[in-house]
């Protein structure tokens, strides 16, 4: 069981574990010691602002009436199962992809375990300019962002590689089979 942590992607799952533990420490320390749309200035285009938000990101679906509390939760569910299979899957020598997905996973596990609790999700990061917000967001948003922008990295800077390499393994595989044939 240790073999399968330290020779596949889960050898990453720590950096789930510290995004959903840094997420849910962050948003109990919000309800705390704020109260429900309270708004402390932290620079002058960065509030702290407690919020609930019952839909998805910015807030999409939020007054649909509750169904979409288990639509979302059924997603993120099912990524994290997907995830969890893929990390699991991944060789040793891959590094940027699992770690990007142990960053979606713990903030995936973070948002899904405000829904179940919570019924919303807490929100409380909030970015302005001016009289423009941002909408709010919170550390399980973060780390989801950041684990789609290693993807994405990932995909500019090793894509060609994954390509390329495919192909040479396609042409070694039809070369070998082509003498076999003979």
């Amino acid at each position: 069981m240790l073999k399968l942590f330290r020779e596949t992607g889960l050898q990453f799952l720590w950096i789930s574990a510290i995004a959903f533990i840094l997420d849910q420490w962050s948003k109990y320390t919000v309800i705390d010691s704020m109260s429900l749309y309270q708004s402390i200035q932290v620079l002058p285009f960065f509030n702290f602002t407690y919020v609930h938000n019952y839909g998805a990101a910015f807030s999409f679906l939020e007054n649909a009436g509750g169904w979409q509390r288990w639509f979302f939760t059924a997603i993120a569910v099912v990524v994290s199962v997907v995830i969890l299979w893929w990390l699991k899957q991944s060789p040793r020598s891959q590094k940027m992809l699992p770690v990007a997905f142990a960053f979606i996973l713990g903030g995936a596990l973070g948002n899904v375990y405000d829904r179940l609790v919570h019924g919303y999700v807490i929100d409380f990061l909030d970015f302005y300019v001016n009289n423009y917000h941002w909408p709010a967001f919170n550390i399980a948003d973060s780390a989801i962002f950041i684990g789609a922008a290693l993807l994405i990295i990932d995909m500019f800077k090793n894509g060609d590689k994954k390509s390329e390499g495919n192909g040479a393994d396609a042409r070694a595989s039809a070369a070998d089979n082509s003498e076999t044939i003979k």
